[in-house]
């Protein structure tokens, strides 16, 4: 059993809120169109950020223009819930993993038939991720979203996993 001082013990609660904050600012973000503006700031520069169906992305910059795109192309309203992540913070307090659940309310548009109104969806992943104390502050290292069900509202549940 790993025996800590207090301060230390102050220290680790501090980084989990912390990084509880910095999950909450992503839902936010999202929720704003995936604003280039609020997202890019929670990634570290050599960030990557991944999702099946969405791609592959590297680098705080193209994280948030190709997020902004989705945003404003593909998902064009949407409300993330996000569960409490559970948090595992390295003894150094630099780095942690964090992982949570997400389920969204979503308007989707079709991208290959611009002039179609956007469907309502539900859909359900889970996040796993590691983040990074970069300049005195936690960020986004690695985003990986793994989803679950993407789910039409007007037809029957389609899980995907």
């Amino acid at each position: 059993m790993v025996t800590r001082t207090l301060s230390q013990r102050i220290a680790r609660l501090e980084a989990i809120t912390d990084i509880q904050q910095l999950v909450g600012r992503y839902a936010h973000g999202a929720d704003r169109h995936n604003n280039a503006a609020l997202m890019g700031p929670l990634f570290s520069h050599k960030a990557e950020w991944s999702a099946r169906g969405f791609g592959r992305h590297q680098g705080r910059d193209e994280i948030a223009a190709e997020l902004a795109r989705i945003g404003q192309e593909e998902i064009v309203w949407s409300m993330h819930y996000m569960t409490v992540p559970i948090i595992e913070v390295d003894d150094d307090l630099r780095k942690a993993r964090c992982r949570w659940h997400l389920w969204e309310l979503a308007q989707i548009k079709d991208p290959s038939d611009g002039k179609a109104p956007a469907v309502a969806h539900w859909i359900g992943g889970e996040y796993d991720s590691q983040v990074i104390v970069e300049k005195g502050r936690w960020c986004f290292e690695r985003v990986e979203l793994n989803l679950r069900l993407v789910h039409r509202h007007d037809a029957a549940w389609l899980p995907l996993g």
